[in-house]
Formats: structure tokens, sequence, C-alpha cells
């Protein structure tokens, strides 16, 4: 199983990134893929998910309202729509899959949920 994430960089408060993850090696389309950041000198945190049907997301109070998870199953991709970004939005960006297939929560946020994980996108947010 292979995670490719990218899209990342440095943008100014404000503005927005679209970042992508291309899943390889899974039927992508029965599992629910999910975001995690990691901050320098902090835990990875989990951001968002999204059900391995599509339809139905679930999101980190911090970045509510602000970011969009989408997927496209035909392209085996999931997407972080990240617009109004904040300094505090800073870190190494991880898409990730389940560790079971057609599973939706109620964990979501929990790290030991996914089994696969891509090798991270920097976003950089200046003030």
């Amino acid at each position: 199983v292979q995670l490719q994430a990218s899209g990342g960089g440095l943008v100014q408060a404000g503005g927005s990134l679209r970042l992508s993850c291309a899943a390889s090696g899974l039927t992508f389309s029965m599992y629910t893929m999910g975001w995690f950041r990691q901050a320098p000198g902090k835990e990875r945190d989990f951001v968002a998910t999204i059900k391995w049907s599509g339809g139905r997301t679930y999101y980190a109070d911090s970045v509510k309202g602000r970011f969009t998870i989408s997927r496209d199953n035909a392209k085996n991709t999931v997407y972080l729509q990240m617009n109004s970004l904040r300094p505090e939005d800073t870190a190494v960006y991880y898409c990730a899959a389940d560790r079971v297939t057609t599973r939706w929560g109620p964990k979501w946020e929990d790290r030991l949920n996914y089994a696969y994980w891509g090798q991270g996108t920097q976003v950089t947010v200046s003030s």
C-alpha cells in the first residue's frame, strides 16, 4: 500500500491550499480515509475524515468551517481543501487509510484506527 501526499507549500495567513493523497495497492473505495497533522514538537493530531463511500465527513473543531475533505474513488484520491489558513495550521500533513474496510467511526481521531500512512506534505502559513 502506498499513499502519496502532495500540494503543501508556503502561504500567507488567510490563503488557501489543496492537498491531495493518491492511493495505490488497496481497494481505495472500501477504506475510510483521514488527514492528520503534526507540528514541530507536538503529537500527530486528527484533522478530518471521510467515509469509504463518501458522503459523510467529520472534522476536528479547530478546522471546522475552514477545511473540506473530499474523495474521488475513481481516481483513488482523497483531498483536503484548506481555506482561511492560520499560522497555527503550520504542520506536516499526513493522509491515512483505515485499518478496517467499510468502517465508519466512531473513533475517527484515534491514530491507531489507521493502518496506512503517507509520507507527509509540509504546510507553512506565514503571518
